[in-house]
């Protein structure tokens, strides 16, 4: 294929069928924009230019194509008069020539494709280009066989196979209406015909708009060869009108990706519940369980069981780690620990090599070494927690004085007991330990144990003296209390330590 490549990308139109204050090519599938994914398959084609036409809401486009392809030229075109007045307005834009006829930086072969067709792949057109090239065509037009044509353009061909026109649905004839080669509306163009045809396209038709595909019968009249190079896989011309169409093509994308990544050896035990996206990487003998999504960058190393009812995005899970019922974001989990279930790993949890971190518990901006455990009910926020510790149940890290956020640092070893609460910043050191209900607010030095509930008081009789007549104290007095002792009389102490 020519170095020569301009690719085109038209991403103007105003997408009102979407209902939407966000663009129509903004709309996201797979973890990316639809623009996005054309991009993408146009980056697979090494193109010398790129040129990506926004109108409607160019505030938004322009600076999301930006951010993915900086390299990518924006033009304007401020009133949307069709395909051919895009593609016009693109040229002038690569030339600096409202003419368009300089020629200048368009050379080669130019390929227009569509900000919302996010199935399609970079292979299919380099293919299409390569094809387009070799046949030494002015104008190729990347078609498809369907079974329901209604709303295409049509391939008109004569009785040899020669191209003729494509013709819209609203020009069409009834008998022109029976043609099952559709138009995708991805063109390929030799350059210098495509400079001199533009300005000649008019807008004589039913929409007044001027068509791109009108080239096609400028190309005929000048005696040059127009090919048209139906596609196996039609579905990745599939454009996007309205949030009906946008749910079919997010489906039809994602049965996709999971088929790819089963045949590469991952076990997706159910596809039609499981969705990733298209940036997620998984190794071999993953294995992903039911009604479990996998977004943005996420990274899943070997033997790791994800799921089931799991979403993560942008995590890293390492080697034979194992995530149950857990929804995840900028985590980090290390081989062989384990998450779960009902656990919620806020932005910068790191959880080391056979770390635990149990039911119901929350964490956020904490590192929790290796071998460490936070089993059951606790809140873990800006914290550190040394290997090999164990963290009691229904412990809470308060970590904000309700101006800032403050950090709790837990040695190695240590082991703290339930329903705690440390208050940061505050320090256990290595091999410390806690009592039940403490509440730690000061630092706690290595080997230590800190407690701070005072001795246990038991008052005899109090439900048969303060809650007479209750249920409470029925099974009281049937459980054989005994009236003992006067209100605040302490009958049996209990020193913890």
């Amino acid at each position: 294929m020519s170095s020569n490549l301009t690719v085109i990308v038209l991403a103007a139109g105003g997408g009102t069928r979407m209902r939407s204050k966000t663009m129509k090519v903004l709309h996201p599938i797979a973890g990316r924009s639809m623009i996005g994914h054309v991009l993408a398959a146009v980056q697979a084609m090494q193109p010398e230019r790129v040129v990506a036409v926004v109108g409607h809401q160019r505030d938004q486009v322009g600076p999301h194509i930006t951010s993915l392809m900086p390299e990518a030229v924006l033009a304007v075109q401020d009133e949307q008069q069709g395909t051919g007045h895009a593609v016009r307005v693109a040229v002038e834009a690569l030339t600096g020539s409202s003419e368009g006829r300089t020629g200048t930086a368009v050379r080669g072969t130019v390929v227009v494709a569509y900000g919302d067709t996010p199935l399609l792949t970079g292979e299919s057109l380099r293919a299409f280009a390569a094809e387009h090239e070799a046949a030494q065509c002015a104008v190729s037009i990347l078609s498809g066989i369907v079974a329901r044509p209604f709303g295409y353009g049509r391939v008109v061909r004569d009785e040899d196979g020669d191209v003729l026109a494509i013709v819209e649905e609203k020009d069409a004839t009834p008998q022109q209406r029976e043609i099952a080669e559709i138009n995708s509306g991805i063109l390929a163009f030799d350059a210098e015909f495509l400079v001199e045809a533009l300005p000649r396209i008019g807008n004589d038709n039913a929409n007044g708009e001027y068509y791109l595909t009108d080239t096609v019968q400028l190309a005929r009249d000048a005696g040059l060869t127009v090919g048209a190079y139906p596609i196996d896989d039609v579905m990745q011309t599939e454009g996007v009108n309205d949030r009906v169409q946008l749910a079919a093509l997010a489906r039809e994308h994602n049965e996709r990706i999971v088929t790819r990544w089963m045949r590469e050896g991952v076990t997706i035990i159910d596809p039609a519940t499981t969705w990733i996206d298209s940036d997620v990487v998984l190794e071999r003998d993953v294995t992903v369980l039911p009604g479990t999504q996998l977004l943005g960058a996420t990274v899943v190393a070997e033997d790791a069981v994800i799921g089931p009812d799991t979403t993560l995005k942008d995590c890293e899970i390492g080697a034979g780690a194992r995530v149950v019922r857990v929804h995840g974001e900028l985590a980090v989990v290390g081989p062989s620990a384990e998450v779960g279930p009902f656990s919620y790993l806020r932005p910068g949890t790191k959880l080391g090599s056979g770390g635990k971190i149990g039911g119901f518990v929350e964490t956020k901006n904490s590192v929790i070494g290796d071998g460490a455990k936070v089993p059951h009910l606790s809140y873990v926020g800006d914290a550190d927690i040394g290997e090999g510790t164990n963290i009691g149940a229904g412990t809470i890290f308060a970590n904000y004085d309700g101006v800032a956020k403050h950090r709790t640092r837990i040695g190695k070893h240590a082991k703290t007991a339930s329903n705690n609460t440390f208050v940061a910043p505050v320090e256990v050191g290595d091999g410390a330990a806690t009592g039940a209900g403490t509440v730690v607010r000061r630092d706690v030095p290595a080997g230590a144990l800190a407690v701070s509930a005072g001795p246990q008081r038991t008052i005899m009789g109090w439900a048969l003296r303060r809650r007479a007549g209750t249920p409470q104290a029925r099974a009281a007095q049937a459980a054989g209390a005994p009236v003992e002792g006067e209100p605040g009389e302490a009958s049996h102490d209990a020193d913890p330590g």
